[in-house]
């Protein structure tokens, strides 16, 4: 049985996938969602996308909200696509329908007949444009997803630049700590279980008590005992 892959992407987990969730719902009911957190154009470095690829069939169908989830490098998305059109695979994108790979299809077979008369040679000029009109609007979509990615790194390089211009402070200064309501209360239990202050606990005892990750304890272990 065929199988029908929703996959939704966001670059921070900050961000809402809902929006995708309920577009590709919508359309496919029967979609198996696959949602990823990813930040960068590549498409190799996902690994949730590339075992949908790894186990996707001639005649599964993977659904995009847009183009951009699919891809935000032109020439690598352009040559997956490609990839996954010879291997029989349906691509949907829910926002630029006009390159889905049902589209392409069309536009493969679709050609005007043959007449065996020298009209032939116009019939044959046109139906390589027709192919070639087909496979440039699929580079195009392609190539805009990638210029969102261009344009929104210079919008932000411009930002910052502007607000260091205007005497702001950029980011953290050097030297000084970041403190957040999560730091303050890990502080706290740090204190209250670590044997090096009020507690019984050991390191390793103390980290798993609290949830903490290594380098995180013993960040605010060293800050404790600066404070000190």
């Amino acid at each position: 049985m065929c199988k029908i892959y929703g996959y939704c992407r966001i670059s921070t987990d900050k961000q809402s996938i809902e929006r995708q969730h309920r577009n590709i719902l919508s359309a496919y009911p029967n979609a198996i969602i696959v949602d990823e957190v990813y930040t960068g154009t590549k498409v190799y470095g996902r690994v949730k996308f590339n075992k949908i690829l790894d186990n996707v069939k001639e005649g599964d169908t993977i659904v995009f909200d847009s183009v951009s989830r699919m891809s935000r490098n032109s020439e690598e998305g352009y040559t997956l696509y490609e990839d996954l059109f010879n291997r029989g695979i349906e691509l949907v994108f829910l926002k630029e329908q006009h390159i889905n790979t049902a589209t392409y299809k069309k536009a493969l077979t679709n050609n005007i007949q043959m007449t065996n008369t020298n009209v032939d040679f116009i019939l044959e000029g046109i139906n390589k444009y027709l192919l070639s009109l087909a496979k440039e609007q699929i580079k195009i979509a392609f190539n805009q997803a990638e210029k969102e990615v261009t344009d929104l790194h210079q919008r932000t390089k411009e930002g910052i630049e502007t607000a260091r211009l205007n005497g702001k402070q950029i980011g953290q200064k050097q030297g000084a700590k970041l403190i957040t309501k999560k730091s303050i209360e890990a502080k706290e239990q740090i204190i209250k279980y670590s044997k090096d202050f009020q507690g019984s606990l050991n390191d390793v005892e103390t980290m798993k008590l609290i949830g903490l990750a290594r380098n995180t304890y013993y960040k605010y272990k060293k800050e404790l005992i600066e404070e000190a």
